[in-house]
């Protein structure tokens, strides 16, 4: 029994491989900042202008880093969460030119997943 060799690739059709628009450049950081209440959270903006928003309890840390975080290569948003004895906390970067958009959606969904003790 013989079988036929597969060609390498795929196929597709230039209608599948259309142009599309993508979302660039940073946009808008209040859309980001103006998820944290002054009741549950503490901002800061320091010398630099950079903006650090951390919650009350202090488990959890936004920081929007207008010029890059000092020290990285580039870094404009950090979020953290501390975790506990028994479970890791985790933290995420993005980049200065990463969309507000996709940060605050980012910031909802770890928000949302939060709850009060």
């Amino acid at each position: 029994m013989t079988v036929a060799p597969v060609s390498p690739g795929f196929s597709t059709t230039v209608a599948a491989l259309r142009l599309r628009e993508w979302r660039l450049g940073p946009g808008q950081p209040t859309l980001v900042t103006d998820q944290f209440s002054a009741a549950d959270f503490n901002l800061v903006v320091d010398d630099r202008a950079d903006v650090h928003i951390s919650s009350k309890d202090g488990r959890f840390y936004c920081g929007w880093f207008p010029q890059g975080r000092p020290g990285t290569d580039g870094e404009g948003w950090k979020i953290a969460v501390t975790g506990t004895a028994t479970v890791p906390g985790y933290s995420i970067s993005f980049d200065t030119e990463t969309p507000a958009e996709i940060v605050a959606a980012t910031v909802a969904s770890v928000l949302q997943s939060s709850r009060p003790l």
